[in-house]
């Protein structure tokens, strides 16, 4: 599990009660998607009936600042969060149901470098979204 708190305090934030119990349960929403402050509000809202989601908010945006989270934009209307990870990742996203999966990809990685040298540039990141709809089967 990735651990906002001791991200957040190793950058100098000063972590409150409210905002430990926030980044508590960012942390663990987080290993099983892609949250966004409603899903994580109402999780905070069963440990402690006290932080609105206002709190929740502001919060995640400190959070977001001092580079423990950062933002997802997924065409679904809703800002989702995930962790900075060391092993860079990728993302599709299923457009009917909102599900998000990570994913890697070597080939894929090559492709970008050499697009990359090709244009003449040096890359130094990307996001990749991709998005789509299960096969039936």
């Amino acid at each position: 599990m990735i651990d906002i708190k001791t991200i957040c305090k190793d950058k100098g934030l000063r972590m409150t009660e409210q905002r430990n119990t926030i980044a508590d349960v960012l942390s663990s929403m987080i290993t099983d998607g892609h949250p966004d402050v409603n899903e994580i509000f109402l999780k905070v809202n069963e440990k402690d009936k006290n932080i609105s989601i206002a709190t929740v908010y502001r919060t995640v945006n400190l959070f977001e600042e001092y580079g423990a989270i950062e933002k997802h934009y997924f065409k679904d209307g809703r800002v989702r969060y995930d962790t900075f990870e060391e092993q860079h990742h990728d993302h599709m996203i299923d457009v009917e149901s909102g599900e998000v999966h990570e994913f890697t990809n070597d080939e894929f990685e090559k492709i970008k470098e050499t697009i990359a040298r090709e244009l003449g540039y040096k890359l130094v990141d990307h996001r990749l979204e991709l998005y789509g709809v299960k096969i039936k089967k």
